[in-house]
């Protein structure tokens, strides 16, 4: 166990919600969270992935570990195939955790590069990806409950032609579910390893599951500590009362911006590149947790200071809709100083000597009262350093957080009707059999009008 914690700062909050108000409202996230526990809420039947922390067993860490471990030694390549909560929980941790330009010193350092593919419909992408594996000894690791989402499947139909029929039962591993299921059908047929999606955890919510501790261990990190990270969280957030939990307090905070102060978008913002990811893994989880019936807030992502130079402006002075959570860390791991220069011609001799990671704290701390002076309410989540530990913790404080959040809205965290329907109308063009009325539907005039163009 780790003496540091993941904390949350909200002092930028209280110009705009004064702390007796939040401390006035800790029984609604107190009873969001009892809705969680309980499994009396909207949903329940998709609560697997509340108590992973404790269900994940000692075996089944040691089985992947062992399993990735004998593939690191015999391949050149890991291709991980997935999209949505297949693929970015993954993503989100490899940038985190491994050291930026991995796959460039992979090699030397005898160790896999890592690639994603089926995660968008670019044939370029795909192209040039095949081309690159074309001689290598990779694995594929191809993630879908399902294995009829369109862009997965499309990319492994691609893509296994790759390893040889004499290979996939070795270099083929599918996690999908126990028992149906296209992929399920496909992997039972050529004998590859498999490992199961639970039926009660939701693609979003499944990163702590084998979707996301295989490609973890099969990209070296300890999935052991990555456990043992949420488990600690989870404790923390049953142990202590709202003011002191960072996954309630985060709930409820962004809940009262919502109703009180009328702000529909939260944005996160990181300062450093290696956490920009773990956005990507964060405004899928509120996004499709949240965004119903006319609800929720709309999560939205910078990467400063990138993009103070960009989208600065618009946070410090547009339409005062906006609330800001920071994401940062505070143990740096590389000293890089600032050299002296004899002529200063550049002006910069007044910072010679500190180090890069000051610099970019001192970046964090006047953008953030920056934007409090703008009207942009703003807290922090403090991580203590980037390991595995306090990204397993970082990791289920947000789905927790998510699910306490989307009740206290009154949505049900763990359904997505509204993305079936850009997939059942892509259907209908690509004329899949089933969807005739669709494809009827997007083949008539009001499709296909020239008048509605620009010349």
């Amino acid at each position: 166990m780790k003496n540091g914690t993941i904390q949350l700062d909200y002092t930028n909050i209280l110009p705009f919600i004064p702390k007796q108000e939040i401390t006035d409202a800790v029984d609604l996230a107190k009873d969001a969270a009892a809705a969680l526990e309980n499994g009396t809420g909207a949903g329940n039947d998709f609560l697997g992935w509340l108590r992973l922390p404790e269900t994940v067993t000692d075996d089944m860490l040691t089985r992947l570990t062992e399993h990735a471990q004998k593939l690191r030694s015999a391949v050149d390549a890991f291709l991980f195939i997935g999209i949505g909560g297949s693929y970015l929980g993954a993503r989100a941790g490899f940038d985190a955790l491994l050291p930026s330009f991995h796959n460039e010193t992979a090699a030397a350092n005898g160790q896999p590069r890592l690639y994603f593919a089926g995660n968008h419909l670019s044939e370029e992408y795909h192209t040039t990806l095949r081309e690159l594996l074309r001689d290598k000894k990779i694995c594929i690791n191809v993630i879908s409950k399902s294995g009829t989402t369109t862009e997965p499947a499309v990319a492994f139909r691609i893509l296994k032609t790759l390893i040889t029929a004499d290979r996939t039962q070795d270099m083929i591993v599918a996690t999908t579910d126990a028992q149906k299921g296209a992929l399920k059908k496909v992997a039972d047929k050529a004998g590859m390893q498999q490992y199961i999606i639970p039926d009660d955890v939701g693609g979003r919510y499944s990163v702590l599951t084998p979707v996301g501790l295989f490609p973890f261990a099969c990209a070296g990190i300890d999935i052991n500590a990555l456990i043992t990270g949420a488990r600690a969280m989870r404790a923390k957030i049953l142990d202590r009362p709202v003011m002191e939990n960072p996954a309630l307090l985060y709930a409820l905070i962004r809940y009262l911006l919502y109703r009180d102060k009328k702000k529909s978008i939260e944005i996160m913002a990181v300062f450093e590149p290696r956490l920009a990811m773990i956005n990507e893994w964060w405004k899928q989880l509120f996004g499709e947790s949240e965004g119903k019936n006319g609800n929720g807030i709309f999560p939205a992502s910078v990467s400063l200071t990138t993009d103070l130079h960009s989208m600065g402006q618009y946070i410090q002075e547009g339409k005062r809709l906006l609330f800001e959570t920071f994401l940062i860390t505070t143990v740096p791991t590389q000293p890089l100083e600032v050299p002296p220069d004899d002529n200063d011609t550049d002006g910069l001799n007044y910072i010679h000597g500190k180090r890069l990671c000051d610099i970019n704290r001192a970046a964090y701390t006047a953008t953030a009262a920056a934007h409090c002076t703008g009207n942009v309410p703003n807290m922090t989540i403090c991580i203590p350093t980037l390991d595995a530990y306090y990204l397993g913790a970082l990791l289920y404080m947000f789905e927790y957080a998510c699910g306490v959040s989307a009740y206290m809205l009154g949505v049900n965290p763990f359904n997505q009707q509204g993305v079936e329907e850009y997939k059942n109308n892509m259907f209908g063009i690509l004329e899949k059999p089933g969807y005739e009325e669709l494809t009827k539907k997007f083949s008539g005039s009001e499709h296909t009008d020239d008048s509605n163009r620009t010349p």
